[in-house]
């Protein structure tokens, strides 16, 4: 394998949060990529210079095609490819157990396009043993050899949407299904980015993934408990965490809210805690993470509701100003978002919802959607949901009647007020 060098062609198959911008990150490091999606309205935006990736601009997808990249969704064109990278979503089914149709559907891809000399690494996040499982047998089915003619392994994505932070500059977890499958996938990610740390074994590699937003949901979820905790005190718990952060070692703040979103946290534990029971081992952290973090919305809607009603005012029939329904500050991804989770269990107790999110498409938004922060005064109460720089908190400050701040927002930017009530 020449995957050190750099002559070799990239493969990537799905163009969307986490394949497309690899695809840049690859044309970057002066490789040749074939970029595949099923999707052939997608495949059409990307050829036009359209990106419909948030961390990737349209400037950039242009330089990427300038720079010789090809975007697809003929899927035989990834056999031309010396490494093929798998890049598709890995979500929950209706009874929270994995959904590993769209890494089935890469894997019979592989089977039909692969060939000798080729490097597969799966990207998606997945329950450990998965790439063996799946992948292992889609290159065996192609006529091909592990670690003869073919290397199998697993790297897994730690793309951070609306983080400054690109491809190129995080660090690679890499993991092959044997160890001359590692050596080749980590030759090969030393062209993506600066820092490659090799494990043991692919399923090493996909638990690390796990650990890393496992230890994020237990966190949350036991500040969420403790903010709750704090209010029955009547306790500030920002005071206390700005307080215990002060430690310079032993504490990590974590910080409360409305609820766990995203592609990431929610999702994730649950993959671990699926192949937990698989096994019959009880995750009982994880699982109280999930019971604390599930609650928050309905807890966040009471809390609502409490402050409604110390203004006189009851849920049913009151104008609810809702400020940000993206799953997490300065990003148009509603994917998950316990903001809008909040928000749907307010409108069915009788309220009367309006949303401002000047990131949010305003067509993926069900409520009616105030551009401009002109007039709130006939608002009942303003709920910041998901704390956006770009929202301007000292008008929301200087007018709304009652303001519950999930977020500690406007405390956090030196605006302090009688009316706001915090989470």
């Amino acid at each position: 394998m020449r995957l050190g060098d750099d002559t070799w062609t990239a493969g990537i198959i799905g163009l969307g949060y986490v394949g497309l911008p690899l695809a840049i990150t690859a044309t970057n490091a002066g490789l040749n990529v074939v970029g595949y999606d099923v999707s052939a309205e997608r495949v059409a935006m990307l050829v036009g210079g359209q990106s419909h990736v948030e961390d990737v601009d349209d400037a950039s997808l242009r330089a990427a095609l300038d720079g010789g990249a090809e975007f697809t969704a003929d899927a035989a064109r990834l056999s031309d490819a010396d490494a093929v990278f798998i890049c598709v979503p890995s979500p929950l089914g209706r009874n929270r157990q994995p959904d590993m149709s769209y890494i089935e559907a890469a894997a019979s891809t592989i089977e039909n396009i692969a060939r000798p000399g080729q490097l597969i690494a799966l990207e998606s996040t997945t329950y450990p043993g998965t790439t063996d499982d799946l992948l292992v047998p889609a290159v065996v089915r192609a006529g091909l050899t592990l670690d003869r003619n073919v290397f199998v392994a697993f790297s897994p994505e730690r793309v951070s949407p609306g983080d400054p932070m690109k491809t190129a500059d995080i660090p690679k977890v890499v993991g092959g299904v044997t160890p001359a499958s590692t050596e080749v996938a980590v030759a090969a990610y030393r062209r993506l980015v600066p820092e490659v740390h090799a494990v043991s074994s692919a399923k090493a590699a996909e638990m690390a993934k796990l650990l890393e937003n496992t230890y994020r949901a237990v966190n949350i979820g036991l500040i969420n408990e403790m903010s709750q905790l704090a209010h029955e005190l009547d306790i500030d718990i920002w005071e206390v965490i700005d307080a215990a952060a002060t430690k310079p070692f032993g504490f990590q703040p974590f910080y409360p809210g409305p609820g766990v979103g995203g592609h990431c946290i929610p999702l994730d534990p649950q993959f671990l805690a699926w192949r937990a029971r698989e096994a019959n081992f009880a995750t009982r952290f994880i699982d109280t993470a999930e019971q604390v973090n599930s609650k928050m919305p309905s807890y966040t809607a009471e809390r609502v509701a409490d402050a409604l009603n110390r203004a006189g005012k009851a849920v049913y029939g009151s104008r609810i100003l809702g400020i940000g329904v993206a799953y997490k500050p300065n990003v148009g991804d509603d994917r998950e978002s316990a903001s809008l989770q909040v928000l749907d269990l307010l409108a069915k107790r009788g309220a009367e919802v309006a949303v401002h999110d000047p990131l949010v498409d305003p067509g993926r938004i069900e409520y009616p959607v105030v551009g401009a922060l002109d007039d709130i005064r006939g608002y009942d109460i303003v709920v910041v949901l998901t704390d956006h720089d770009g929202i301007d908190y000292a008008r929301l400050a200087a007018d709304a009647a009652v303001i519950f701040d999930t977020r500690n927002a406007l405390a956090r930017r030196g605006i302090r007020d009688g009316r706001v009530e915090v989470l």
